[in-house]
């Protein structure tokens, strides 16, 4: 008779994969990003294949999904959180993935200095920080330079997922990404994950909060000389983040 393998919850809510016995672990920690130059993701996956990115992917919720549901596809997560790196790593080597890393590194210079151009061929970004006080906007992720980064690093017709709580911030999203990415707001959860892709949504679900998605399709026809000039143009992310969702912040730091 097999023996049962635990399954993880969050709220209730399972992550995906079984614990295995720790002879079947992975390693998907990447501990050190290279000092100069890029990086050689084939020799690090063992294998040439599509690659997604999750930029602030927390502690690892929706890639786990992801990195099991598509054997096919390579999958990276960074976070600029040692802490929440610490919780992924250890889930994805407890599943024994191996299409999965981890490393603790910001997005701006992870596709800046890492990665060359059409190197992905999906990156998703679930609830970058808003940053609340006024004096902090300039740390905001979604802003028109690191879009003009995102569309270079896509290969063509590489998608780029967004989703906030902070209707602010959405409605910036909007009005800018729309000049780099084909993009389309979707009414409703994920098909994949109706109760929710990360920690942070399912928070949101249970406090009745609305949960923004959307994703778009890099513009063809836009060169990497014109999206560095739109995102020299275009407003910076300026927008009132409601301070009355900080809560959820607070809780997304505690009880992992």
């Amino acid at each position: 008779m097999a023996k049962h393998r635990p399954i993880e919850r969050e709220f209730g809510v399972p992550i995906a994969g079984e614990i295995l016995p720790p002879e079947q672990w992975a390693k998907t920690a990447l501990k050190k990003l290279p000092a100069d130059g890029q990086l050689d993701v084939p020799a690090l996956f063992g294998r040439v294949a599509p690659l997604v990115l999750d930029v602030g992917c927390g502690n690892g919720r929706f890639l786990l999904s992801s990195a099991l549901g598509r054997p096919d596809h390579d999958h990276f997560g960074i976070d600029i959180l040692p802490m929440v790196i610490r919780y992924a790593t250890r889930r994805g080597n407890q599943r024994g993935l191996t299409n999965l890393r981890f490393a603790v590194c910001d997005g701006e210079r992870f596709l800046g200095q890492y990665l060359g151009p059409q190197s992905l061929t999906e990156i998703h970004c679930y609830h970058p920080q808003p940053y609340y006080d006024p004096a902090l906007a300039q740390r905001r992720l979604i802003a028109p330079q690191f879009l003009a980064q995102v569309h270079r690093a896509l290969i063509p017709d590489g998608k780029l997922f967004l989703q906030t709580d902070n209707p602010g911030y959405w409605t910036y999203m909007r009005a800018v990404v729309s000049y780099f990415f084909d993009f389309e707001e979707l009414n409703g959860p994920w098909p994949d994950a109706l109760r929710g892709r990360t920690r942070r949504e399912i928070i949101a679900l249970r406090r009745g909060l609305p949960v923004f998605r959307g994703w778009g399709v890099a513009k063809a026809n836009l060169s990497e000389a014109e999206a560095l000039r739109l995102a020299g143009e275009l407003p910076p992310p300026v927008f009132d983040a409601d301070r009355r969702l900080r809560e959820l912040d607070e809780l997304e730091r505690h009880d992992r």
